[in-house]
């Protein structure tokens, strides 16, 4: 969907020659001679059912992974790997085939090593000890066809960082997350209650397996979270005390060096903060390389913060007597909401757009429950419900999400959504029972509480799901022979554009055609169709009109 890698390649020759700091980190391993490496015993039970000890993995019925490990770092990184070896090894073939397709060069592959090992040198000293041990246990199981790439444990951290690198290098949307929170007079019962879309796109085959891990270390707090084989880093999850964490990407400057991936420092929190006060310190302690907003739900708070965290500046934000906070990718504590970047964020980007449509879908559902908070996910349209095109990042459910999620820190409850994006049945644990119960199970069932699920959206047996996704694979096409410089057929463009009427971009691409072609009486009309639908930013709805007056010109 994007292409990260253009001013990553750039880069890459200003820094081949600057390579000083490398050889220590390529060398780099964690101290592990005091934990025991034994290597795990798996039993496999069924193609979807492993366990070793206490440690099991298991495909539910809605085809979500259960991951539940126990241990010392050591322990759990080398349990990861052996339950999970062949997803890992999918999974890891998967993101780098991803890579390869966006750069099928291989000088530039080449470059882009080069660049990674120089820009990741000083990565191993920013995550914390324990972490790098857990990390380097999974990497035992890694697959030996990318070591050309790096070491597999090095492989392995890198890809710790990978959001952080594609966010500071490019701005990238590869997460435009939205998330709220309410409680007090907001919520149903007065206690908290949180939901998020963790809108994280590495292609489809990479969503297809999500792994809900339940993780009981040896030190710190048992938590959960929705992750991805050979993940250890936390996008949204929750802890035992009833401490929620979830990220979402602020703007950021380009730094020259990594430092401690965020998804590190919210696994931190996870594992070691009991109230908002211990996770602030926590986030205080760590250096980070991109700008991030982090909600944090504490069950002993009965409320929720935002922790804003930059290379050069930390901020928290939190809303007092509302009882109700709302996050998308704008910053909004003093620290940090008048920065430069962050107003030409709000002023460009779809983020003020959702965090407006969230606040709307907020007050039009009082009383915020599980339930509610479901439907406010799922919701596909803009401000006043117009009909956005199915797959516009205006929407809080732009299609794409990797998952939807939402907790009652208070009941140490949450509920996961199931694929396709967030529209399938969203799935409840209980940590309470899970923890409880952890190593005591005679049979390896399932950890989810159904009779909590809520049913899968009605919006999947409909008539525009099924052209949606027809939309998706034409969309794919439109852009190929746009790059390809082919022409559309008569039959193709009207095709595409009765697939997703309501989306911008189809009469754009059709309008990028027809202008190609010279024929730009019809360019005209398709660029001015386009500019009566949501644009989802201010740069693309410049982009339309500066190809509409070119168009003009060029007919007369």
């Amino acid at each position: 969907m994007y292409k990260p890698y253009g001013l990553l390649i750039t880069i890459s020759f200003c820094l081949l020659f600057l390579s000083c700091g490398t050889y220590k980190s390529m060398h780099h391993q964690p101290e592990i001679s005091s934990y025991n490496n034994t290597v795990p015993i798996v039993k496999k039970y069924a193609d979807t059912v492993f366990a070793s000890g206490n440690n099991f993995f298991i495909k539910n019925k809605q085809n979500l992974w259960e991951l539940y490990v126990e241990g010392d770092p050591l322990q759990r990184g080398l349990m990861i790997g052996a339950l999970s070896d062949s997803l890992l090894k999918k999974q890891e073939t998967v993101f780098f085939t991803k890579i390869k397709d966006l750069l099928p060069s291989k000088f530039k592959q080449k470059l882009l090593r080069s660049f990674l090992k120089w820009y990741n040198r000083k990565l191993y000293l920013n995550v914390p000890e324990e972490y790098q041990t857990e990390i380097y246990g999974i990497s035992k199981y890694s697959s030996p066809d990318f070591d050309a790439i790096a070491p597999p444990y090095l492989r392995s951290l890198y890809l710790h960082g990978a959001h952080d690198i594609g966010h500071a290098l490019q701005d990238l949307a590869l997460v435009g997350c939205s998330s709220f929170a309410a409680w007090g007079d907001k919520s149903a019962d007065g206690t908290l209650i949180l939901g998020r879309n963790f809108d994280f796109y590495a292609g489809d085959d990479f969503a297809k397996n999500k792994v809900i891990a339940f993780i009981k270390p040896d030190k710190g707090i048992p938590f959960m979270m929705v992750t991805w084989p050979g993940m250890i880093g936390a996008v949204s999850g929750m802890n035992n005390e009833g401490i929620t964490v979830t990220i979402n990407a602020g703007k950021s400057k380009i730094p020259l060096i990594a430092k401690t991936p965020i998804s590190i420092l919210t696994r931190e929190i996870l594992q070691y903060a009991k109230n908002i006060d211990e996770a602030i310190a926590i986030a205080k302690k760590r250096k980070v390389f991109v700008s991030e907003s982090i909600m944090i739900g504490s069950a002993f708070d009965n409320k929720a913060v935002l922790i804003e965290v930059s290379p050069d500046n930390f901020g928290v934000y939190d809303v007092g007597n509302s009882n109700e906070l709302v996050c998308t990718n704008h910053f909004q504590s003093e620290a940090l909401k008048n920065n430069s970047g962050n107003q030409n964020q709000i002023k460009e980007s779809h983020s003020k757009y959702r965090y407006d449509r969230m606040v709307q879908l907020l007050d039009q559902n009082d009383k915020i429950t599980p339930e509610k908070a479901v439907a406010i996910l799922r919701n596909k349209d803009g401000l006043d419900n117009l009909p956005l095109g199915y797959g516009n990042e205006k929407a809080l459910n732009q299609l794409l999400a990797h998952h939807g999620i939402v907790f009652k820190p208070q009941q140490r409850l949450v509920w996961v959504s199931s694929n396709p994006y967030q529209l399938g049945e969203f799935v409840c644990y209980d940590l309470n029972k899970i923890f409880k119960n952890s190593g005591k199970n005679d049979s390896i069932v399932s950890l989810e509480q159904e009779d909590l699920n809520f049913p899968k959206d009605p919006f999947l047996e409909t008539k525009e799901y099924k052209n949606y996704e027809l939309f998706r694979k034409e969309d794919r096409k439109a852009d190929s022979l746009l790059e390809d410089k082919k022409s559309f057929s008569m039959d193709f463009s009207k095709n595409y554009q009765a697939l997703n009427p309501d989306y911008w971009e189809v009469y754009y691409k059709v309008g990028l055609d027809f202008y190609r072609k010279k024929e730009y009486q019809l360019a005209k009309e398709q660029f001015e169709m386009a500019l009566t639908k949501e644009i989802t930013t201010l740069p693309e709805k410049e982009k339309v009109t500066q190809y509409l007056k070119k168009s003009i010109k060029k007919s007369k």
